[in-house]
This record gives structure tokens, C-alpha cells and sequence, in this order.
């Protein structure tokens, strides 16, 4: 085989699956473009502010064992307050030292698992967002039962398949307890950054939209990433900000590059398999695991978990209609299958693999981990969800 990069393998098998397809040039063009230029204007807001944020909180070196814990813990709730798993990594990834792989599944849980990320996405696509029985704190408290032991599979997960020479990523194993003392005496410092976008965050959530456009994009998450970016920039010494933003441009445009064609192959296959017609209807636990699978099949193709979610609702709902299934179940299925997997085709694969698992040098074994983690995290949530529709009906 040739050796080429894996953005030139995807761009090459769009196209050419396109056209193996059926599909004319300027058909296969225009669903190259459609696919690649999806989300890359949101995902440039996501990604500029928060390797900014990270290159700026490089240069205070507080990273720590408290710190560490403090932004793994803080993951799960960062990802779905922020509705996007991407955002709530690069933002806290600074902080994590050698719990960013715990860090990566939390966020990656949360955002998929908790109210008003994931569960709210999928009952709005479901039309069963303001169905009397699908209850917002309902669905909160079911998605934080699920998301505990969902998080755990998946970091223990990271900590079994990563040797443990190669844990850190970004801090030393063997620091005194003198330079953790004093990074430790720095994490207000270092934190108030995420406090500022958790209050503008809690903010927004709680007032919504205001009218005032400035005002309303602050309270929105990308507003409030960049909000906390300019702040952790304003703690920077003056002659390393320009540093920090260069480096953010650099990792920006490369990894914008690579989920472009991976956005454009999967829009390519998506619209040439249809995945609505290999799920029957049923009912109980036979539709949840059609569900569950359906949902799997559109996230290997559509590799984005926010177009899964838009593509598979819709699909899905009628489903869930014909079969009386719970309203509630199904959106957790949905969730959980939306887990499988973190591979190539979806962003965050490329955020974590050049951050966290940068020091692996093989493909196959940062696939293995992130793909095989999301599995394995996909496998306990329904696992948990089949029992409880089993024993509480």
C-alpha cells in the first residue's frame, strides 16, 4: 500500500466511493463539499479558543496531581454543560497531567449521557422532549446513573490498554513533593479561567436568551470558551501571547483539515447506505438493542456524535412510536449507541490522539485504546439500561 497520510486516504476513498457508487463527478463534488464543510466554521470557534487556552496554560506549568483530579472529575460535567466533548477536552486538558485519558471518556460520557447535552438532543429528535412522560429530571437524574459507572469502564479501560510507562502526557511521574506544593498553591490561578466560562455558562442557563447579542453570545459555550481564553491570555506574560496564538492557529488548521475529509467521507457513505431499512420494529428489549445498533451504524459512518444524533432521530422516531417501547429508554439507547466509536472519522479521535496519546507511535494501538474504551463504556451503559428496563418495566 502507499504510504500516504490519513487525510489523503480518506479524501481518495470519498471520492472514489462516490463514483464506485454510481454517483456522477459533479455528484460526487457536491457531497464532497456538503460533507466537508459541515461543521468546520464550529468546530473553528471550538478548537482556536481552546488550544489557546491550552498554550497559555502550558506557560504557567501547574500541572499536579490535585490539578489532575480536579479537571478529570470536572470532565463529565464540562462535556455536557458545554454540549460537546471536543470543547470541554481541549479546555480542561491543560490541567489533567496524566489523568487526560480519564478526562477524554468523562467528557466523552457526559456529553452523550447528560441532561441538556446527549438525552435532551435525542428527545427533541424524537419529539419526545415535552412528552408528559420524558420529564427533564428524569432524564437528568437517569443519564447521571448511567454516567458513573459508565466514565469508570472507560478509565479503567485507558488505565488497562496504556502501558504505564506512557501515562504522561504532558507531566513528569517524578515530581517532588516541594513542585507539587507549589503548583498546587497555584490552582486558583490556573482554575479561574474554567470558573469564569462555568459561571457564564450557569448563567445562561438559567436566565437564556436575553436579546442582547453580545450579551447572549457570551452565555453561549463558544462564547464563554473564548471568554476563558482571552483571560488565561491576559495571565500569560505579554511576550509569550503571540506564541500561544500561533500555536493554536497551527494545531487548528491541521486538525481542521483532517475533519474535513473525514466529515465529507462520511456524508459520501451516508448517503449512499440505507441504514433506516436494516432495523425492524419491535418492542421491549428487542427495540432497544435495533436502536442501539441502528445508532451504532450511523456514528461509524457519520463519525460526528452531534450529526448522529441529528441523522438517526428522525429515522428512529417512528420506530419508537409503532413499538410503545419507553420514551426514556429509547433516548438512552440511542445515547449508548452513539458511543461506538471514537475511530478516524470523528474529531475528537484527533484531539485526544495528538494530546493524550501523542507518545504512541502506532495507529493501531491508539485505536485500539479510544475505540476500544467508547466499546467497552457502550457495553456497560446498556448492559445497565437492558437490566433496569428487565426488573423495573
Amino acid at each position: 500500500m502507499p504510504d500516504l497520510p490519513l487525510v489523503v486516504w480518506m479524501v481518495l476513498l470519498s471520492i472514489g466511493l462516490g463514483l464506485a457508487g454510481g454517483l456522477g463527478a459533479t455528484e460526487t463534488v457536491a457531497a464532497f463539499n456538503t460533507g466537508f464543510g459541515r461543521a468546520l466554521g464550529e468546530f473553528a470557534l471550538i478548537l482556536l479558543p481552546s488550544f489557546t487556552l491550552a498554550a497559555a496554560l502550558s506557560r504557567q506549568d501547574v500541572a499536579s496531581e490535585a490539578a489532575g483530579r480536579t479537571a478529570a472529575l470536572a470532565s463529565p460535567v464540562a462535556g455536557a454543560g458545554m454540549i460537546c466533548p471536543d470543547t470541554a477536552y481541549a479546555a480542561l486538558s491543560p490541567a489533567a497531567g496524566r489523568y487526560k485519558l480519564s478526562l477524554a471518556f468523562g467528557a466523552y460520557a457526559g456529553f452523550k449521557l447528560l441532561y441538556p447535552a446527549g438525552p435532551l438532543i435525542v428527545a427533541a429528535g424524537l419529539g419526545a422532549a415535552n412528552a408528559t412522560e420524558v420529564q427533564p429530571i428524569v432524564l437528568l437524574l437517569c443519564g447521571v446513573l448511567l454516567t458513573v459507572p459508565v466514565w469508570a469502564a472507560g478509565a479503567m479501560w485507558g488505565r488497562f490498554a496504556t502501558r504505564t510507562g506512557n501515562v504522561a502526557a504532558g507531566v513528569s511521574s517524578v515530581a517532588t513533593d516541594a513542585e507539587d506544593q507549589k503548583s498546587d498553591g497555584r490552582l486558583w490561578v490556573t482554575f479561574a479561567p474554567f470558573v469564569v466560562m462555568a459561571g457564564l455558562l450557569t448563567v445562561g442557563g438559567l436566565v437564556g436568551r436575553t436579546g442582547i447579542g453580545v450579551l447572549d453570545f457570551l452565555l453561549f459555550p463558544k462564547g464563554a470558551l473564548i471568554a476563558a481564553a482571552i483571560l488565561a491570555l491576559l495571565q500569560t506574560p505579554a511576550a509569550a501571547r503571540r506564541d500561544c496564538l500561533d500555536s493554536a492557529v497551527r494545531r487548528t488548521g491541521s486538525l481542521l483539515l483532517v475533519i474535513g475529509a473525514a466529515s465529507a467521507f462520511g456524508a459520501v457513505l451516508t448517503g449512499m447506505v440505507a441504514l433506516d431499512r436494516l432495523v425492524p420494529p419491535g418492542s421491549g428489549t428487542l427495540t432497544l438493542l435495533a436502536l442501539f445498533a441502528l445508532t451504532v451504524l450511523f456514528k461509524l459512518a457519520q463519525g460526528s456524535s452531534m450529526a448522529t444524533f441529528a441523522a438517526v432521530a428522525p429515522v428512529a422516531a417512528p420506530i419508537v412510536v409503532a413499538s410503545g417501547v419507553d420514551p426514556i429508554a429509547a433516548v438512552f439507547a440511542i445515547c449508548l449507541g452513539s458511543f461506538v466509536a471514537i475511530l478516524p472519522n470523528d474529531s475528537y479521535y484527533w484531539l485526544v490522539r495528538r494530546d493524550a496519546l501523542e507518545h504512541e507511535k502506532s495507529e493501531i494501538s491508539v485505536i485500539r485504546i479510544l475505540a476500544g474504551g467508547a466499546l467497552v463504556q457502550a457495553l456497560v451503559g446498556m448492559a445497565l439500561l437492558l437490566s433496569v428496563v428487565a426488573l423495573w418495566p
